[in-house]
């Protein structure tokens, strides 16, 4: 294996991608993009998760997607390099139209972080770990 991408099913593509733009995030313009996906780029190692509206995410699929807001199948973490960070993002977030039942904090005592929904019910965990703190915890 040489590459990795995650595919998610979203409702509106242009709404996507602006919740997206205005958490910090980026996209390939270049490859990917159209009316009905968009190529959203995360981390320094530029990881591919590709947004795909509801029908086209079905028809690769050949299947149903869940987007009722009622399940969680998968938890999708990025990282942080500070608490601030973690609490900034939070914010953004709700901020750009997504909810959060999750406030900042502490977990598992070397670990910070914050559990967001984006606009299509996709939960994002933004995390910081304290390696220093690791060991004890």
């Amino acid at each position: 294996m040489k590459q990795f991408w995650i595919n998610l099913p979203v409702k509106n593509i242009e709404k996507s991608k602006a919740f997206f733009t205005k958490l910090g995030f980026t996209f390939n313009t270049q490859q990917g993009n159209g009316p009905n996906s968009a190529c959203l780029m995360i981390g320094e190692k530029n990881i591919v998760c590709m947004l795909f509206d509801e029908p086209t995410f079905k028809q690769c699929i050949n299947n149903e997607a869940d987007l009722s807001k009622n399940t969680t199948e998968v938890l999708l973490s990025v990282d942080a390099q500070s608490k601030k960070e973690v609490d900034e993002m939070a914010a953004k977030a709700i901020a750009a139209g997504g909810s959060s039942n999750h406030q900042p904090g502490d977990m598992k005592g070397f670990m910070y972080g914050c559990i967001f929904s984006d606009l299509d019910g996709h939960r994002w965990n933004v995390l910081y770990m304290d390696m220093s703190k690791m060991q004890q915890a």
